[in-house]
């Protein structure tokens, strides 16, 4: 494989390097923690179809925010099963290159929606009275279409890897397949486009993303400072707490492994698989349960779904 310059016809996923005598072990935390992220994002996605009280566009988005992290745990659940329950690290290069652009369109439209979520705080904190005029069911599916579109702009980049010549095995780093992860073992200086390309894509979308949200963020900063009242501004700052944790959640996995890669930083092998493990467990664990608690609509929808249930099963 490392004299061929075809492109491989299997990859090796690598799993947690050096880990293997405790896989059995791992397997039963993953287990645990892809049914949180079905069982939770489910839940979310239950009480606000049969809530009409929550047919607003914050939940609209939260709702779409809980599709893309159960899609992202089906994409990623077979792989990472595979090799910590079989040890079973094989993986069909066309299958690759399928959850490798599945996993970049689930990811830059998540970025989108995260950006599209704060501009819903941003209206309903800074313009409350417009709220319902400016962001309309209309509004909110076009957005939430647009996101989507977006999410295909990696194709061309995915695409073209086959036809690179490849002189650097077939090993990735991962437990699933990442672009940038399938992109370093093509032989040098014959993928400029893809990191050209590449680059662009991560440039105009989940850069674009959160540049502003940091402008949504500072000008509602702003005119929530202007509030006299403190306990006032203690209930508009506190409304926002649930989308910057998502935001932490889901950025600050994404740029390290991002720059790792694409810098070629020679990091820990403990620290590369803790951030490939948190950009693909964390988000979609902690977001349906961080909504829950913070949202009083969310948590009050989900009691009388229970007490519904209870009183039925009586």
């Amino acid at each position: 494989m490392l004299n061929s310059s075809c492109f491989p016809t299997t990859f090796l996923l690598m799993g947690l390097s050096r880990q293997e005598d405790i896989y059995d072990w791992i397997s039963i935390v993953i287990c645990f923690m892809f049914f949180v992220s079905f069982t939770g994002n489910g839940l979310v996605l239950h009480v606000i179809y049969c809530d009409y009280k929550l047919r607003q566009p914050m939940f609209l988005f939260l709702s779409t925010l809980a599709v893309i992290d159960i899609s992202f745990s089906l994409l990623t659940s077979p792989s990472v099963l595979s090799i910590f329950l079989f040890h079973h690290h094989n993986i069909l290069s066309q299958v690759c290159l399928l959850q490798m652009f599945f996993i970049h369109l689930l990811s830059i439209t998540e970025s989108s929606i995260l950006a599209a979520m704060a501009y819903d705080r941003f209206v309903a904190i800074c313009h409350p009275l417009r709220y319902t005029a400016i962001l309309t069911n209309t509004l909110v599916a076009k957005i939430i279409l647009v996101s989507i579109i977006r999410g295909t702009s990696l194709l061309p980049a995915v695409s073209s890897l086959p036809f690179l010549p490849y002189c650097k095995g077939n090993v990735l780093s991962h437990s699933y397949c990442l672009h940038q992860d399938v992109m370093k073992l093509a032989c040098d200086g014959t993928n400029t486009f893809n990191i050209i390309f590449g680059l662009a894509v991560i440039l105009c979308t989940a850069t674009v993303d959160l540049i502003f949200i940091v402008v949504f963020y500072v000008l509602i900063i702003t005119s929530v400072l202007q509030v006299t009242s403190k306990r006032e501004q203690y209930k508009l700052f506190n409304t926002c707490v649930s989308h910057l944790c998502a935001v932490c959640l889901f950025y600050t996995p994404m740029v390290t492994l991002s720059i790792i890669h694409r810098f070629d930083i020679h990091a820990s092998p403990v620290f590369i698989d803790f951030v490939a493990n948190s950009y693909i467990f964390v988000p979609q664990i902690l977001n349906p349960i961080i909504y829950s608690i913070r949202s009083r609509q969310i948590r009050e929808s989900f009691f009388r779904t229970f007490r519904f249930l209870v009183v039925k099963w009586q």
